[in-house]
């Protein structure tokens, strides 16, 4: 699932991932601790440092829900296929994939259907096992292989039970909540656009749950414009309808849109060219913050000054699949990619094994792979979130590590206590760096722009940053990329908060990352520098 931190308000308990309440210049992450006094990654000092150098066009491929190709700050910055023409209906180029001008798009069929919604894993696999365990007695005479996956089957029941019970709960109070604002926008006689916070202050309720309604609002406009509170309120009604439509109904399944044998794993050559897709909201934003054009006066600089975004997509308003990952993968590498972002990642797994060699491929062509650690305040090194960077078997034993994966954490502008996402998920040996992931702000479809939280937005940051190294230093492999980011990192000697079995605990950066640090584009250009003198 496309992992950005759902809601920046807490109306809610279980959407409590509110953040520093900084105000930020709108580019924030892109600037420098000394200079500006926010903890972004020195991007513009980076630049200073290459000043007259030259740089070589490095392809991106961005694997996501969808990427608006004609956004005015995308526009010029798209991965275009030299060798397709655009709308025969040919495959020009031999490589599979019909008018791939832009990239791919592996959850839509030849006719130009498109999936939007999908289920998550859990509930795919539930489907899958409840046939058979659903009438299993303590008595039932199992073999090995079957009461693991037993015990399997019983860990999801209760892990989909919990998200059906949370979703259901917010569907019902973030729906009622929104039925009684508009019954008191009716009543003031207002377009919602012209409303204000002294507008409810001096509203009179008239039940109790308008009252407990018109609580709520006062308390988020305190700190947030009517219009933002409203649009968060929208999306939380649509975040829960898909929760409860599409997310857990095992009896809704999407897959016959792309029209594809599901279980051949091996089969690559389906979907279509429609790389933006119904719901282009997230890839969007992910791939403006690699490389939205800098410099030319429109919208925001993205992180890379010389990159090619491709658009592969493959991530639907639920989790992705395996098999589509794993093609999104082979895609973006076969076609030139040398660095590739995946802003997603789910709990379980259907087909790990080709994923996994899906990484492999890529490692053996010297494509970087990174990823985002996930937005369930949780140790990735005990709670699993895939894909991962760990090649294993089918008892899920660790047979060894991807040297092309970078795995990213979010921070925030804020300091101290602060600095860490409150949503972000951390491990001391599953996550690599840290990156800003607070208040981005990028490209939206149609041109807009908007800001957006989630270790999603960190991870771009950091593909932005290894696009940057591999364009200016093209010698250099994605491995010795990945090294030079983990060295660089602006170590922090500060503790932050994290969550550990729901209560807060203060650790520092090194006790759940790899590296202990936020990457730093003018500390990875130094230090890219020193790494090819040492190599002389």
């Amino acid at each position: 699932m496309k992992i950005c931190a759902f809601l920046g308000m807490s109306l809610l308990p279980i959407l409590g991932n509110a953040q520093s309440k900084n105000t930020n210049p709108p580019n924030w992450y892109n600037l420098d601790y000394q200079a500006d006094g926010v903890r972004g990654i020195s991007t513009e000092k980076a630049y200073e440092l290459l000043k007259g150098r030259k740089s070589t066009p490095v392809v991106v491929g961005v694997l996501d829900g969808g990427v608006d190709y004609k956004h005015e700050d995308l526009k010029e910055v798209m991965w275009t296929n030299p060798k397709e023409t655009a709308g025969n209906g040919k495959d020009d180029d031999g490589n599979g994939y019909i008018d791939d001008v832009h990239g791919w798009n592996f959850i839509g069929n030849a006719n130009g259907e498109n999936v939007h919604y999908d289920n998550l894993e859990v509930t795919r696999l539930i489907r899958i096992y409840e046939p058979k365990y659903i009438s299993v007695l303590p008595s039932t005479v199992l073999g090995e292989a079957e009461r693991r996956e037993f015990v399997a089957y019983q860990k999801m029941v209760g892990d989909y039970t919990s998200k059906l019970d949370q979703a259901n709960f917010g569907n019902v109070n973030y729906g009622r909540l929104k039925e009684e604002v508009d019954a008191m926008i009716k009543k003031m006689g207002k377009d919602v656009k012209d409303v204000t916070k002294a507008d409810f202050d001096q509203y009179n309720a008239t039940s109790d749950r308008q009252k407990m309604a018109l609580r709520m609002a006062k308390r988020e406009l305190a700190n947030t414009s009517f219009d933002k509170f409203y649009k968060d309120l929208e999306e939380g009604v649509k975040y829960f309808s898909a929760q409860t439509e599409y997310h857990l109904n095992k009896a809704y399944d999407s897959r016959s849109i792309v029209g594809d044998n599901y279980d051949d794993a091996s089969e690559r050559n389906y979907g279509n060219a429609d790389i933006k897709g119904p719901d282009a909201d997230h890839g969007t934003h992910v791939a403006g913050i690699i490389g939205a054009k800098r410099d030319n006066g429109v919208g925001i600089n993205g992180v890379a000054d010389n990159v090619q975004i491709m658009g592969v997509r493959l991530v639907p308003d639920g989790d992705e699949r395996d098999k589509d990952v794993a093609n999104g993968i082979r895609y973006a590498v076969a076609n030139g990619a040398k660095v590739i972002n995946m802003s997603f990642g789910k709990g379980y797994a259907y087909n790990k094994k080709t994923v996994d060699d899906a990484v492999k491929y890529a490692e053996e062509h010297d494509v970087l792979l990174v990823h985002a650690a996930g937005n369930d305040s949780k140790d990735n090194d005990i709670v699993k979130n895939y894909p991962m960077k760990y090649y294993t078997d089918s008892l899920g034993a660790i047979l060894g590590e991807a040297s092309n994966w970078i795995t990213v954490g979010a921070t925030s502008s804020g300091l101290d206590d602060d600095l860490l996402a409150s949503f972000s998920n951390y491990g001391y040996k599953s996550v690599d760096v840290f990156a800003p992931g607070v208040k981005i702000n990028s490209t939206m479809p149609e041109s807009t722009y908007k800001e957006q939280d989630g270790t999603s937005m960190a991870a771009p940051v950091v593909a932005g940053l290894a696009a940057l190294l591999r364009s200016y230093y093209p010698e250099l492999s994605a491995k010795e990329v990945k090294d030079i980011i983990i060295k660089s990192v602006t170590k922090v000697d500060e503790k932050v908060k994290v969550e550990v079995d729901g209560s807060s605990k203060k650790v520092y950066l090194a006790e759940i990352s790899v590296s202990g640090g936020i990457v730093n584009a003018k500390k990875a250009i130094e230090e890219a520098d020193k790494y090819l003198q040492r190599k002389k």
